[in-house]
């Protein structure tokens, strides 16, 4: 029998999760449709700092302790070329002119933000219209440039720390000589 929905440990688990990470979200600035939007104009980096840092942090741990000999299972999905191109496009167009992501949109509701409801809402109606003509999609699109489950490291030979420790260097450099949000709240 499939249920609807996962048992109760996992859902009050996956709620703690996602009230960290909206509080995160929120304490990292990026919940600001000022702050989101001024990433696109190239005048507040706030965005690029908080995913880069997430990014290399989460790698780096990831990584670090599989080197160590921890059986951390990585669940990669697979690449689809053509699928990816144009979900990419979707979400950028999205974001660009809702001024969130799923998840700051949501992280935005939260924090009082009445605007991000109609672009939920919108997300949701995108994605119920998706799970509809997903065989459809997989049949036409998601099988266009299908590579199946690869990793960059993997493609090019190299450990994956290889390429984390430069990257978290460069970032360390980079990072802090961009333009970030200063105000302590950016919407004002």
């Amino acid at each position: 029998m499939n249920a609807w929905f996962a048992d109760p440990t996992t859902l009050v688990l996956g709620a703690i999760t996602g009230l960290v990470f909206g509080f995160l979200l929120q304490k990292g600035g990026v919940t600001s449709f000022n702050v989101i939007v001024n990433q696109f104009r190239f005048k507040d980096f706030t965005v690029l700092k908080v995913m880069m840092t997430a990014i290399i942090v989460g790698g780096l741990g990831i990584y670090g302790m599989r080197a160590m000999g921890m059986d951390i299972a990585m669940h990669v999905k697979g690449t689809e070329l053509l699928g990816n191109a144009l979900g990419g496009l979707i979400f950028g167009v999205g974001m660009v002119l809702l001024g969130y992501c799923p998840g700051t949109a949501v992280a935005a509701i939260g924090a009082g933000s009445r605007h991000a409801i109609s672009g939920v809402l919108g997300m949701l109606i995108g994605a119920g219209i998706y799970a509809e003509m997903y065989p459809w999609a997989k049949a036409h699109i998601l099988s266009v440039g299908s590579i199946g489950k690869v990793t960059i490291p993997e493609q090019i030979h190299l450990s994956p720390l290889v390429l984390l420790v430069p990257l978290a260097i460069g970032a360390a450099i980079v990072l802090p000589r961009l333009a970030g949000s200063t105000r302590a709240n950016p919407d004002t």
